[in-house]
């Protein structure tokens, strides 16, 4: 059983709900995979059978998949298992992609030993005037099977449970809900848009889910917030998820991204004793200045001990001492030299010097994460003479509309009848993809071509942004990783041709610094799986003793959803009110991706204004410390495994 990381006796922290915390979602599903084998056996063993309440969305994924792999590995037998899930939209056909039904066959069901008459889902297909009835019917199915012996929730950012959206009563029961539109937004990902997101659902309610005799809740990535206020605020309704307080068997399984806003991780001064290292006392000074509204320099013995911090006075000594040690360690993280600066010796600059001109790679999960992400920091290397590529991990082909494609597609057809062109193979893949798109279904998966024409459009986008940078064509590397060819927000897992690939063009380069997006907030996953291919193809480069490496420094970025906390930041790079103007308009090249895209994510602003939103509050919040105040600013964080 994988070990998870801060235990920490519940005495000393604020969590009135027990809190499970792993490094990885992989991980922590494997913990609950484990629990729910060993439970499906036990109950085996006894010859009775083992009642569970599934969840769905994108945070169970992983538990499913381990549990498939126990059953195909291990021999893990589900004929004595009995399901219930939580929800289901409404209305919605069974085939549908997004479906709840179709999810748990693709994710599970079809993958396992269950008996299909043990398998019991709310029903989008009734017609609403049986959706009541249909709803009491669930409930007593329940109750004939024993009740839930075991429950799996998510979360949502509202704090929702199933679909209990904010207001739902403690004793509320299965029932057709309207949806929060924060849901039906987060749940655009899942749709090309928000229009086709059903209003509403059928959902368990929250007294039938207090009713199961045991509850894990798993939340991964950006759930840090809604996270801490389920298990260390009061009990209400507005917070679903904090009704949980009231189980007598109820676990919270997380990562380390989704506990991040817990006190025992944010602040754990708080909680008991602290290791002060320089790390540690960053983050306690720098919390402390923002919370009092005092530059770094400002803060006095007073402040420490008002806001629990006075144990660190008693292991350092003078407050003036150890806001000099932060100032300095904040000060020393602005740059305007992100490839380090020529002929300079300044021990604390975040990058080396002694290498010039470095050569630079910039790996960007959409073909605009670059520009969006780090689209100061790209110009400036290249302006101050880095050899700069750009490698676009995946084609971002589902980010583009029909409409757009069609609007290409009329201008090909036009170009070749306006100039006489008669190429019967092109006009054949243009008229089809015509009447394709012309017909085409409500969720229906995109052919090939079609697919490949929007892959195109994104590749032309991402070579214009190159060459608005000043980059040769030879500099931009397409390597359309397989994983995210499915046609689907849906991606298949990390494989060995994704690895290879990343290999492969790490070896042809040899950088000597590489940039990629630590953002896992993306709530496609892509991003996430990106940095795990780049992860892992270093490793391998590293065991096969590659001497390259040596001389290889990797800095990673956050996306569009959120940046670093001030805190982490160890390279800041300013930016002036035109280096910002210059940013949005490499920004606004992508054309296809401005104004309401496919599966935007939580967050209906455009991405220029989501970057220069984010660029600016990181340049106030350093201004709120005492630095410089400067209009923007890019942050990275050293990843230094190697």
């Amino acid at each position: 059983m994988p070990n998870t990381r801060h235990e920490i006796n519940l005495i000393d922290s604020f969590e009135k709900i027990p809190v499970k915390i792993f490094n990885t979602p992989a991980l922590g599903s494997a913990f609950v995979a484990v629990e729910i084998a060993d439970l499906i056996k036990d109950r085996q063993r006894k010859g009775q059978k083992t009642v569970l309440g599934l969840a769905t969305g994108s945070t169970p994924i992983s538990l499913y998949a381990e549990l498939v792999r126990l059953h195909r590995e291990q021999g893990l037998s589900f004929k004595d298992v009995i399901t219930f899930n939580l929800d289901e939209y409404y209305p919605l056909e069974h085939d549908a992609f997004q479906s709840y039904h179709s999810f748990m066959h693709r994710h599970l069901f079809k993958h396992i030993d269950i008996d299909p008459s043990n398998i019991h889902l709310p029903n989008g297909e009734l017609p609403k005037d049986q959706i009541k009835q249909h709803c009491q019917e669930y409930e007593q199915m329940i109750e004939s099977a024993g009740g839930i012996d075991l429950q799996v929730l998510g979360i949502g950012n509202n704090g929702h449970i199933g679909f209990n959206e904010p207001g739902s009563s403690l004793f509320s029961k299965t029932r057709l809900v309207t949806l929060d539109n924060s849901t039906r937004i987060a749940n655009a990902r899942e749709f090309q848009n928000i229009s086709q997101v059903p209003r509403l659902a059928i959902t368990m309610g929250i007294s039938t889910i207090l009713k199961a005799k045991r509850i894990v809740l798993m939340a991964w990535g950006m759930k840090a917030p809604i996270l801490a206020r389920s298990v260390e605020g009061q009990v209400t309704e507005q917070i679903p998820a904090s009704i949980l307080q009231q189980h007598n068997d109820c676990t919270f399984v997380v990562d380390e991204i989704a506990a991040a806003d817990l006190t025992r991780i944010s602040s754990p001064w708080l909680t008991g004793e602290c290791e002060w290292t320089p790390a540690m006392i960053k983050r306690a000074v720098v919390n402390m200045s923002l919370k009092t509204k005092k530059p770094v320099l400002s803060l006095t013995t007073h402040d420490y001990n008002e806001n629990g911090v006075g144990d660190l006075l008693v292991e350092k000594g003078d407050a003036y001492e150890i806001n000099l040690q932060v100032y300095y360690m904040l000060r020393d993280s602005i740059t305007g030299w992100p490839g380090g600066k020529p002929d300079a010796h300044i021990p604390k600059h975040p990058e080396r010097s002694h290498i010039q001109p470095k050569r630079c790679v910039i790996f960007s999960p959409h073909p605009d994460d670059d520009i969006i992400s780090m689209g100061g920091t790209f110009m400036r290397l290249h302006d101050q003479g880095h050899e700069v590529h750009v490698a676009y991990q995946t084609s971002g082909n589902i980010a583009v509309t029909d409409e757009f494609v069609t609007r290409f597609l009329d201008f090909a057809v036009g170009f070749e009848d306006m100039f006489g062109i008669d190429n019967h193979t092109s006009k054949e893949i243009l008229s089809d993809a015509q009447r394709f798109l012309a017909r085409k279904r409500k969720n229906q998966v995109d052919t090939p071509e079609i697919r490949a024409i929007k892959g195109l459009i994104r590749r032309c986008e991402a070579k214009a942004t190159c060459r608005y940078v000043g980059l040769p064509d030879t500099r931009a590397h397409f390597l359309n990783l397989p994983f995210y060819e499915t046609g689907t927000i849906e991606k298949k897992p990390l494989g060995e041709e994704d690895i290879q690939i990343t290999m492969e063009c790490l070896r042809s380069l040899k950088p000597h610094q590489v940039y990629c997006a630590g953002d896992l907030a993306d709530p496609h996953g892509t991003h996430k799986v990106c940095l795990d291919i780049i992860f892992e193809s270093f490793r391998r480069l590293k065991a096969a003793g590659d001497e390259w490496l040596k001389d290889c420094w990797v800095w990673l970025y956050k996306g569009a959803w959120q940046e670093w906390d001030i805190d982490e930041i160890e390279m800041a790079i300013p930016m002036s009110p035109d280096q910002v103007m210059k940013k949005r308009f490499g920004i606004f090249i992508h054309q296809s991706q401005k104004d309401m895209v496919p599966f935007l994510g939580t967050d209906s602003r455009e991405f220029w204004q989501r970057a220069e939103e984010r660029n600016s509050n990181t340049a106030n919040l350093y201004a709120q410390l005492g630095m410089t105040q400067y209009a923007a600013m890019e942050a990275f964080v050293r990843w230094k495994e190697l």
